[in-house]
């Protein structure tokens, strides 16, 4: 654990899934107490219970988490789980967060999470990347789960690469679905989930699924995930193979991904491209 996280209180913004309780689990290991806000109708209850103490907020309310973040002698944060997209478009703010809303051109998580993470750190509050206590669930390259990589892997990877980066550089989205040279999908708001349903339906069979980060991704809040879920939704799409950007792509629940993943014939799979690209 590196010195600078032993300087002070340590506060876990807490949305939905398993994501926020590994951090936990992580922070345990390092015997490090966390302080929780948790998120009504989003956070695990499970999560709060764990919080050392723990604080239950409104999305929305910006101005009562850096409060309750300066009474406990918070000095530095991490964002964990994810909050429903519908919310974020459906926000009952505080005056704070309404003054920060007012100063948006655009609304998108994107925006409104850096412009939290910008008063967060202005309040004497830094915000560690979203992977502290997590690293080593990063996915590696190389083979993380399933069988062996088909042959037409490596062809999937030169065609479909360049692109998802492309449009995750454009904030389209982070996952993209191909087959033979033809993209089958690309992920909207729908999310990642139903991108390889998608996708994959529309391949029919020998579909590769890829989950990339854009080149000006901010790892404070904005963290590729995959987990049980993603593997129960490439299998209903019969995707065959899923490439996850290695060191910034976190996997949850790896044991349970890679029985799923060898259930159901489907390979993942770590690359490691060049950022930007």
């Amino acid at each position: 654990m590196p010195k600078s996280l032993k300087q002070g209180r340590i506060g876990l913004i807490a949305g939905r899934g398993v994501y926020p309780s590994m951090v936990l689990d992580g922070a345990r290991e390092a015997k490090e107490e966390l302080v929780v806000a948790a998120w009504e109708g989003e956070t695990e209850a499970s999560v709060a219970s764990r919080g050392r103490p723990a604080e239950w907020l409104r999305v929305g309310q910006l101005g009562g988490l850096v409060k309750f973040f300066k009474k406990q002698g918070v000095d530095r944060a991490i964002f964990a789980g994810q909050i429903t997209p519908k919310r974020l478009y459906d926000l009952r703010p505080d005056l704070k967060a309404l003054w920060i809303l007012a100063q948006l051109k655009e609304r998108n998580a994107a925006t409104l999470f850096g412009a939290v993470v910008r008063e967060l750190e202005n309040a004497g509050i830094r915000v560690l990347p979203a992977t502290t206590f997590m690293e080593e669930h990063l996915a590696k390259p190389g083979l993380i789960a399933g069988p062996q990589p088909p042959r037409h892997l490596s062809a999937d990877i030169q065609f479909g690469w360049p692109l998802a980066k492309s449009l995750a550089r454009m904030n389209i989205g982070q996952s993209l679905v191909v087959r033979k040279g033809t993209v089958m999908a690309v992920e909207g708001f729908d999310g990642t989930d139903a991108t390889l349903k998608r996708g994959g339906q529309i391949a029919g069979q020998d579909a590769t699924a890829l989950k990339v980060t854009s080149p000006t991704q901010d790892m404070r809040f904005d963290v590729p995930v995959i987990g049980p879920r993603t593997i129960q939704s490439a299998a209903e799409g019969k995707v065959r193979v899923v490439v996850l950007e290695a060191g910034r792509t976190l996997v949850l629940k790896v044991e349970e991904v890679k029985r799923l993943a060898t259930q159901n014939k489907i390979t993942v799979w770590g690359h490691r491209g060049r950022t930007g690209k």
